[in-house]
């Protein structure tokens, strides 16, 4: 029985590499302008017009509750697109660099630990180790579900006055 195996977009992120399954990957740009929304989240930059389609643009390292880092040469937007035939999700994520494509068998990605309720897991599909590295691996169906990806603090409603 052969072992199942899947290919990976690998990017850097803060000094991390991270991966992306590539049937997701759409394109990938050099970074562009954006227009702003009002009212968003700081993490969500704003959206660009690609061919007629409006997709929005996350940085990543906002998302992940990182530092911001001046864009640069190597800074690129992944745009990935959800398999779904009727309506799917795209949405462009804004990284430091694109790294490689690796393929991964089922059994060489583990599990990712639990970090506790201090690091939101839901983005992380499991961990794989190649070449004495360790290659952070994304749920690509939770990065690009809506409700998880554009997650917003809620808004105080009225204080409350007690004396």
């Amino acid at each position: 029985m052969s072992e199942l195996e899947q290919e990976y977009l690998t990017f850097m992120l803060q000094g991390e590499e991270y991966g992306v399954d590539i049937l997701c990957v759409q394109e990938i740009r050099v970074c562009s302008q954006v227009t702003e929304l009002p009212n968003k989240p700081n993490y969500l930059k704003g959206v660009i017009n690609l061919r007629g389609v409006i997709i929005p643009i996350i940085d990543l390292r906002l998302r992940f509750g990182q530092s911001s880092l001046d864009y640069n040469e190597n800074t690129v937007t992944i745009i990935l697109r959800t398999q779904e035939k009727i309506k799917p999700m795209v949405v462009g994520i804004i990284v430091d660099a694109v790294s490689e494509v690796y393929k991964f068998s089922t059994n060489a990605i583990r599990k990712a630990p639990s970090f506790g309720n201090k690091i939101d897991s839901c983005f992380l599909k499991g961990i794989a180790n190649i070449e004495e590295k360790l290659i952070i691996l994304l749920d690509t169906q939770t990065l690009l579900n809506e409700d998880e990806l554009f997650v917003t603090e809620p808004r105080p409603l009225e204080k409350n006055v007690s004396e």
